[in-house]
């Protein structure tokens, strides 16, 4: 059974006619000059949007798990909250703490942001929609993600505060952990997809997602990156290094204005990657779900690539919201035992399971093909 997904969008089409255009006018060092600034200003309005947009869905399903309304004044049905939020600020006045490492001080937010772009500008967000596809793409992604963490321990070193100093240690501590466990939940998936390139992973999922296809450790090793992910956001229940009732505000306690709009940005746009990744790994990225009925595939096919990329990843940001305003905030000595006595050992045993499964042919694809053969 041949399943034709490749249905180019017209948008890449008018793309592509652009790049000729542009080929035959200019020269080429003109040409890649043109296109890197398009793509860059393209990934920031789409970083800034979707930023405005996480922030508006969490503060109404906030609302609704606490049985209130949320946003309902500025627009209908406050759709225009966030977008006030963020003129506000953006006027607002940056205040200079005295005693603090003015240099760093400063440097620390353009750590955070430029972190959270690079591992934005990797994910692929419909077919033939993405802005750099490396052949080790999980390895880039993993590196740069990392590089945030450097902003975090700046701003608490640098603030001359000591809420900022605990929380940027509480964050340094907790992110190097997790960070392992979800690099380990990546390597399980890199085994059984033979390749670190994200568009070959998605484009190996045509017929069956990875989180199906490699059985139950494909399963513990979507939960584990999960459970990691979400940690690495410092969101709650693992939001110690912002603990508002012990921190005050954590590392960012003195930043204001734009500079605090940096990290505000960058923590939920690092929820939404967190989740885009996950999609791209597990559920196969912007491939629609196909099943043995010709006809419900047929309707699925239909469907935008994006829509599929979209509708996934929301699906998993709105479990870690659910997550956040469900459990209690964990102890910090909680937190650090979860990852270093049960996710990591689960974790390492996890990918040598998966590679027993690998290396015997016992896939789901491969199962069915000689069942079929």
């Amino acid at each position: 059974m041949l399943l034709n997904y490749s249905r180019p969008l017209e948008i890449i089409g008018l793309l592509r006619r652009f790049d000729v255009f542009l080929t035959e006018n200019l020269p080429t060092w003109a040409v890649l000059a043109i296109e890197f600034v398009l793509v860059g200003v393209a990934l920031l309005t789409m970083y800034a949007v979707l930023a405005l947009f996480l922030i508006y869905l969490e503060r109404k399903i906030t609302a609704f798990f606490q049985a209130r309304l949320g946003p309902n004044r500025v627009g209908k049905y406050g759709v225009v909250q966030s977008v006030a939020d963020m003129v506000k600020i953006l006027i607002k006045e940056i205040i200079h703490v005295n005693k603090s490492d003015r240099f760093l001080f400063f440097t620390a937010p353009f750590f955070m942001i430029v972190s959270s772009m690079l591992t934005f500008g990797a994910l692929q967000f419909g077919e033939g929609l993405y802005a750099v596809d490396f052949n080790i793409g999980v390895f880039y992604v993993l590196a740069v993600s990392s590089l945030g963490i450097i902003g975090v321990l700046l701003a608490g070193w640098s603030s001359n505060n000591k809420y900022s100093m605990i929380g940027a240690m509480r964050s340094g501590a907790q992110f190097i952990s997790y960070e392992l466990s979800a690099g380990f939940a990546l390597m399980t998936m890199v085994v059984l997809s033979g390749t670190m390139s994200f568009s070959e992973i998605i484009h190996g999922q045509a017929y069956c997602w990875n989180i199906f296809n490699g059985h139950i450790p494909a399963l513990i090793a979507f939960i584990i990156y999960l459970i990691s992910g979400h940690a690495e956001t410092n969101r709650g229940p693992f939001d110690l290094p912002e603990a508002e009732s012990e921190l005050t505000a954590g590392y960012h306690t003195e930043y204001s204005g734009l500079q605090f709009g940096f990290f505000y940005l960058a923590e939920y746009l690092n929820m939404f990657i967190v989740a885009g990744i996950a999609t791209a790994v597990f559920l196969g990225g912007w491939m629609p779900l196909h099943t043995p009925f010709d006809t419900l595939n047929t309707i699925f096919n239909y469907i935008p690539s994006p829509i599929w990329f979209f509708g996934k990843t929301l699906f998993l940001v709105f479990l870690s919201l659910w997550v956040r305003w469900t459990f209690p905030r964990l102890r910090i000595d909680q937190l650090l035992n979860l990852e270093w006595k049960y996710l990591l050992p689960i974790n390492m045993f996890n990918i040598l399971i998966m590679v027993i499964v690998v290396l015997l042919g016992w896939t789901s694809v491969e199962i069915i093909a000689k069942i079929f053969n």
